[in-house]
């Protein structure tokens, strides 16, 4: 029984000593996260030596949940060729959790066939899921589902509820109101490997207050004997480690059968906060 939780990045300077070399920060974010969003591949495909780094920083059950390029998911439309993306990230080897395809707010229900039919080219050696920002998906969720399904692709819900429940009060408040999709929250999973991004406050009060839904939801889900991962989201994301490590205190206390997390690096130049 495992439970994976982390944040959007592993690199964020706030959480670092000034003196901790980027080619580290990995490692040092590994220490207090065991899971991390691959948000970089969205931008551009990393060198096989590059993502070979990263497995080097990290142990055999850490897992990144990793974002295929936009030149794939919005530029082509699904239409691109992802071989040479998936070469990119096969040194990950069994670290490589799920593969995520973030889809654009364009991509509606019209435009399932041109998924489904993406999804079959895929190779089977790796697992996927898919984020969508159409409201009519959550309208209406039967047709995506069923696809996902059957191809035994998740479905990756991005919670901003409990974000978008009072106004900006803060700098960073402000930039992710303009910036963060505002969808229906959704509970199911389809697979045995749900995953869940959850959008906070800075006020670490009510992010922890927000989320106590998903405590229930994700100790059922254990208990099905799926593996859920769970990333922490607050609009400057100071505290996301912090935070993701005390959800997974939370869900311990409903599951104490549950693994602990290892104990974080100590503190030391080289120390995460």
């Amino acid at each position: 029984m495992r439970l994976h939780v982390g944040c959007a990045m592993w690199t964020l300077k706030p959480w670092f000593n000034a003196k901790l070399p980027s080619a580290q920060r990995l490692r040092s974010y590994a220490s207090w996260c065991n899971a991390v969003e691959g948000n970089t591949t969205f931008y551009a495909t990393p060198t096989r030596e590059t993502v070979a780094s990263w497995a080097s920083q990290t142990s055999p059950d850490f897992r990144f949940v990793i974002k295929l390029p936009k030149t794939i998911t919005h530029e082509s439309r699904l239409t691109g060729d992802p071989r040479a993306f998936l070469d990119a990230i096969e040194p990950l080897g069994s670290r490589l959790h799920l593969l995520w395809l973030q889809l654009p707010g364009s991509f509606g229900p019209a435009d399932v066939p041109v998924l489904e039919r993406f999804l079959r080219r895929l190779p089977s050696s790796h697992r996927y899921a898919v984020e969508v920002r159409h409201r009519a998906f959550f309208e209406d969720p039967e047709p995506l589902e069923g696809v996902l399904s059957e191809l035994s692709t998740e479905w990756i819900p991005f919670d901003t509820n409990t974000f978008f429940q009072q106004p900006p009060t803060s700098d960073a408040e402000r930039d992710a109101w303009s910036k963060k999709p505002r969808m229906p929250r959704r509970t199911v999973a389809l697979t045995d490997r749900p995953v869940v991004r959850y959008l906070g406050r800075d006020d670490p009060i009510q992010t922890v207050a927000g989320w106590q839904p998903w405590i229930g939801i994700v100790e059922r889900w254990l208990r099905e004997g799926r593996s859920p991962t769970v990333f922490l989201h607050t609009p400057d994301n100071a505290d996301a480690p912090e935070l993701a490590r005390r959800f997974h205190d939370e869900v311990r206390v409903r599951v104490p059968e549950l693994d602990p997390l290892p104990e974080p690096e100590p503190a030391g130049p080289l120390t995460l906060f």
